[in-house]
């Protein structure tokens, strides 16, 4: 009997489902990354809790900042002092705002901070020039609303309105990035802990549950877009994010985070300790805006973060295990800086060679020689 185009089409597409089952995530969220360690705080967690949340302050606090003992990884590099106000602010009817450079890990503080606090951490609204009220509050389906008219069925939540009907912690990030307007329609949830569905003949008030809240996310780059209006200030504690001052403690933190990123790639060793060194060294030069022995430079336009130093090292070990099967190099590490430090500025290339010329040149380590040379594979 002979198979139709359809079943064909089908099967095989159930056949790549099925395989795709077995891939692992590209980036699981930290509920689901850092299960056993949520499961093995809030089994042992005898705190006292603030309503609504899945783990006491203490927990929370050890789950961010680490506990060998406990064999809790220390997943965020910051002051101690900075997670424990974040989590005061949480704990009140003020949400909590987190500003600084990009790639300082505003997102994964808050990101760490809902899953601890509420079990999920997906709850995430994108902040952009197109967000609107409706990405918000809530949308309707309108084949349903057309057949039915506005009910509870026809009606498509938004992470705010399932935030607040669950009682859990709510993420926009880059809120500085949407419209003053829409930004102003968080005011009646973050005051008055209270969405309005006018639209609904019945239950058309959301009350927030206990536990409820907002973290946002603004860098420091995109604040003057749309500025923030006064009412909406008030609604928010706000906390800055810093760089990382210790040289070693960033060393450290970028071949940890990169072993990890590599693991996830399929590779199965981080470039040397000397390419990283090259790596780190270079951002936080170009990004302070001095030399290690105190030189003044010319700072890129571009942020040089340790995120995105992070995201270079994994690409100097992808790089050197899928195309050139041998250990990464200095010059695999100027093809792959490039991306990173050269993007909307073409002054900026100018900047990252004549670095090369007057610092790196000047650096008798044979790494930093090596480094040196490659500089040719900068573009004219």
């Amino acid at each position: 009997m002979k198979k139709s185009k359809t079943a064909g089409a089908v099967s095989s597409e159930t056949e790549i489902a099925t395989k795709n089952d077995d891939v692992p995530l590209q980036r699981p969220p930290a509920e689901i990354l850092y299960a056993d360690e949520l499961a093995k705080l809030k089994s042992t967690d005898t705190s006292p809790k603030p309503p609504g949340w899945e783990l006491s302050p203490r927990a929370v606090r050890t789950f961010i900042l680490g506990d060998e003992k406990l064999g809790i990884r220390k997943k965020f590099v910051g002051h101690p002092s900075l997670v424990d106000r974040a989590m005061v602010a949480l704990a009140t009817n003020r949400g909590l705002m987190l500003v600084g450079e990009p790639g300082t890990a505003k997102s994964l503080l808050s990101e760490l901070l809902a899953a601890a606090i509420s079990g999920q951490s997906t709850l995430t609204v994108q902040g952009s020039a197109g967000t609107t009220e409706d990405h918000i509050k809530y949308t309707w389906n309108y084949a349903l609303l057309l057949a039915e008219g506005p009910t509870q069925r026809s009606l498509v939540p938004s992470p705010l309105y399932v935030g607040m009907k669950l009682g859990r912690i709510v993420r926009f990030e880059e809120i500085t990035r949407c419209p003053l307007e829409i930004q102003d329609s968080l005011l009646a949830s973050l005051s008055d802990r209270v969405l309005a569905v006018p639209e609904l003949e019945s239950e058309n008030m959301l009350f927030a549950k206990s536990g409820f809240n907002v973290i946002a996310t603004a860098n420091t780059r995109d604040l003057g877009v749309n500025e923030m209006s006064a009412a909406l200030k008030r609604r928010f504690n706000f906390e800055t994010v810093f760089p990382i001052q210790q040289y070693d403690v960033e060393l450290e933190l970028v071949r940890e985070e990169t072993k990890r990123a590599l693991a996830r790639s399929g590779v199965p060793t981080a470039p040397p300790s000397d390419v990283l060194e090259l790596l780190v060294t270079t951002f936080r030069e170009l990004r302070n805006g001095r030399t290690n022995e105190g030189q003044p430079l010319e700072r890129l336009s571009t942020a040089m973060s340790t995120a995105e130093a992070v995201s270079v090292a994994h690409a100097v070990g992808v790089r050197a295990h899928f195309l050139t099967a041998a250990p990464a190099t200095p010059s695999d590490l100027v093809e792959c800086l490039l991306g990173a430090a050269i993007k909307a500025d073409p002054s900026d290339l100018a900047l990252l060679r004549r670095y090369f010329e007057q610092r790196v040149g000047k650096r008798k380590e044979p790494h930093w020689q090596a480094y040196f040379e490659a500089r040719h594979r900068l573009p004219v």
